[in-house]
Formats: structure tokens, sequence, C-alpha cells
């Protein structure tokens, strides 16, 4: 038989069964609910606690504090020239409250742009200070020496930092310590030369820093706290101290946030296609789910009240060695009581991971809700995507202390809203138009608030990419 009749005769074969696709029409099949890639465990959302905010507004009140000028300053790059913004001198505490903008501007101009090699000394311990150092990009330690002699890393400055800003008003300064550039640098240098110079022609300038040398010394504590005078180990009828607690003037109010989006449903689809899965329901459950993902984002990156924002600047660690390792953990755990939990990019977890296999170390876990979590020191390390990750390849980790009674970081909610499915979360209808399209108000109301400052440090510039 040839090949050309063995295909006829298969054609013409009768059909014995009913065919898959013929079956198909009648079988119900059995499916899965909507997927959605966006999901991820929400860590900070489910860690944090939430207190509720009634009228919209939590209002943080601290015991007055006094600023010294401990932000960061801003830079403006055109090439290879990079300039200080003028009015980011006034994070200077020389500067500090200063508003004249043509001399600030001048200031500016008189700034001398300098590239650092890695490894080189910038001002060494014992020598005159006579210019501040503003660090546009890089990396610079302060090197002391220790108790026994050896070489002692005091701290660590990044981009935005300034040392040596007391030689603007102090003729007899010397460093206290030696400045050495850990990567290249690119620093603008400010000579109290110039500043002085300055002052003699401007009159504001010279009254700025005349009133410096007159305003008395505030008895402080280390966190820069007003004083409370107390007396102890008195014997005898000694003359018990007077004092009082003394507030914020000015209190930060945190108002809830809001994310909203519209959903809508066709009517048809609405009536009709509910079985045996309900549309609707379907629709608005990947909404929420989309909803709270972006809620966590903002928890986490808002510039008015997300974490990565409001760390206060002292609570700012540069890792010693770039890579996260285990140093820089205990040094993150040691600016704060009662640790509750890291939070971080799992490509950070990933980084610290390696680097404890290269040191021989193995983190321990702990059980949280079912889940095996990494941790450290006791203290669960919980991933979260929503930590940026730059060009460059590096990171943030997140530490915290929780809760109001712990003086922590909290969470911030309203519920018992109108039309509430979640707490704090409402789906609203708003009606069916002229297209016959239903429409729904779906409105998620947060924020967070960190009550006192060392609550919540941030290790920076954490690199994920390096494999050694």
């Amino acid at each position: 038989m040839s090949v050309g009749e063995e295909v006829q005769n298969t054609q013409a074969t009768p059909q014995q069964s009913l065919g898959t696709a013929a079956a198909r029409n009648l079988a119900t099949t059995t499916k899965s609910a909507p997927q959605m890639q966006e999901i991820t465990s929400r860590w900070l959302l489910r860690m944090l606690p939430w207190v509720q905010v009634q009228g919209g507004t939590y209002r943080v009140n601290r015991r007055l504090s006094y600023s010294v000028g401990d932000g960061r300053v801003t830079f403006v790059q055109t090439g290879d020239r990079v300039t200080v913004i003028p009015a980011e001198l006034g994070e200077l505490p020389a500067l500090r409250d200063f508003g004249d903008e043509e001399v600030l501007a001048e200031l500016a101009r008189r700034c001398e742009q300098r590239e650092i090699a890695a490894g080189q000394v910038i001002a060494a311990s014992g020598e005159s200070a006579d210019r501040v150092f503003l660090l546009a990009h890089g990396k610079v330690e302060k090197v002391g020496t220790g108790p026994y002699g050896d070489e002692a890393v005091l701290g660590v400055h990044a981009d935005g930092a300034y040392f040596g800003d007391h030689s603007l008003i102090e003729g007899d300064a010397v460093w206290e310590y030696t400045a050495r550039a850990v990567t290249a640098c690119t620093v603008l240098t400010l000579r109290r030369a110039d500043v002085l110079n300055l002052a003699e022609r401007a009159d504001s300038l010279r009254a700025h820093l005349a009133g410096l040398l007159n305003i008395p010394h505030q008895r402080t504590n280390k966190y820069g706290e007003a004083e409370i005078d107390l007396s102890a180990g008195h014997v005898g009828e000694a003359v018990v101290p007077h004092t009082f607690v003394d507030y914020e003037s000015a209190p930060r109010e945190y108002e809830l946030s809001v994310a909203q989006t519209v959903l809508k449903v066709h009517s048809r689809v609405a009536d009709l296609y509910n079985q045996p899965m309900n549309q609707t329901e379907q629709q608005l459950r990947l909404t929420v789910e989309a909803l709270r993902e972006r809620q966590e984002h903002e928890l986490i990156n808002n510039r008015e009240f997300g974490l990565l924002n409001n760390c206060d600047y002292d609570q700012r660690l540069q890792p010693h060695d770039g890579v996260p390792g285990p140093d820089d953990m205990d040094e993150l755990l040691s600016r704060r009581r009662g640790s509750k939990l890291f939070l971080a990019h799992p490509r950070a977890i990933a980084a610290f991971g390696r680097e404890c296999s290269r040191r021989g170390l193995v983190p321990e876990s702990v059980e949280i809700g079912g889940h095996h979590v990494p941790a450290w020191r006791g203290v669960p390390i919980f991933p979260s995507n929503k930590i940026p990750v730059t060009d460059a390849r590096t990171t943030s980790i997140i530490c915290m202390r929780t809760g109001e009674a712990e003086q922590g970081v909290i969470g911030l909610q309203q519920t018992g809203i109108p039309d509430e499915i979640e707490p704090s979360l409402s789906v609203r209808f708003m009606g069916i138009d002229e297209q016959a399209i239903i429409s729904y108000l779906v409105t998620a109301y947060y924020s967070a608030a960190v009550l006192v400052p060392d609550a919540l440090g941030v290790l920076e510039n954490v690199e994920v990419s390096r494999w050694r």
C-alpha cells in the first residue's frame, strides 16, 4: 500500500468517540481565581502597630530640643562642576537661621571644589582647622586613636555630610580626629578667612557671627533636650534645684494620607458572569491588593511621612566595607533599645547572608506567624521589595522599635469610616452611568509616625552586587 492510500484510508475512518474539544463545551472547567504578581508578603503592614486617629490628624508632642544644624547639604552638578545650593549653607551650625540670600550666594561661590583620591588624608588630627568640608560625593571615615594606641574608626561621613564646621567661628580650632577618604570623593571647602573677609563688608553676616558669641550656653542632655535640673547624693539641708519640663511649641502633626482609585464594572458583566466566581468581588479583591501594595510603598518612600525620609540624620549609618556585615547590623541595633525588626530588600538580605557565610557565621531564624524568618541577634529581618535599589546597586536596611508605649514607630489609620470593608479602607458605590458602567470609589487612609528620633535607624548605601 502506498503512502497516499494509507492517508486516504485514515481520513475515511469514522470517529468512534466524542472529541475533547466538543466535550469541553459541556464540562465544568476547574479554574483558579485571578492571579496577580504584584502581591507580596507586606510584612511592614502586618508588623506595624496601628493607632486609631480620630479627626484625621495625629500630633507628636515631644520634649523641647535645641537643634544645632544636623541636616545635610544639597549640591548641584553640571558636568564635572559641583556647586552647593546657597540656602543649604544654613545647615551649618555657624550659619543656622541666617537668611541673607545674597551673602549665602557669595559664600557658595567662594567654596572651592577638590577631588580626593581613595585613602588620602583630608585633615590630620591635631592640625589647625581653618575650613569646613562639604562632602558632595564619596565616603570619608573619622579615624582616632584607641585606648591602647591602635587606630579606631569613630564614624563615617557620606554624601551631603559636612565636617570641620566649628572652624568657622573658633580661631584656635584644631582637628580632633583624622578625616580619611574611603572612596574617591568630591568635596567643597569653605575657609574661615573667606567668611571673616565677607563679614567685614556684609553687616548682616557680621552681626550674625557676633550674636553667636553672645548666646548663653543652653544646658542640654546628650539628645539635645533641655536639661532637667536634679540633685542627688546630697546630705543635710541642701537647696533642692527648681525645674520644669518644657515642650516643643510647634509639635509635628501627621495627617492621614490617602490612596484612591475608581473601579468600573459593566453591569452586564456584573449581572451575567458571576458563576462560579463573582466578577465584581474578584475585581475588587485585586484592586484592594494593589492599593495595599501602594500603601506599603508610601509608608517607606513618601517624602512627608515615609520611613526612609523621616529617619533622623544622627540615626543614619554607613556600612564600614560597603556590603552589609554583622558589624554594621550590630551598630544599627546599638543605636536604640528594644529593636523589634529589620526591614530590607531581598537582595540586601542575600548580601548579608553572603557576608555571614564568608565569616563562617550562620544567622538564626525566628518563627513569625508560622513563617521562618531570618534574624540577627534575635531581631527578625523582614523582606520588602518597596525599599529601592539604586542604579549603583545600593540600597538601605531599616531597623525600628515599634509601638506607642515604647515610643517607637507606629502606623496611623482611622477605622469606622463609611462603607468600610477593611480597617481604614472603604468601597463606595458611585452610581451607574449612561453606558451601564457601575463605578466604585476605593479609598485607603494611612500614615506613619516616628515618636522619638532613635526609634528608627537606617543603614544607607548598602552594596548588594559585590561578590567576593
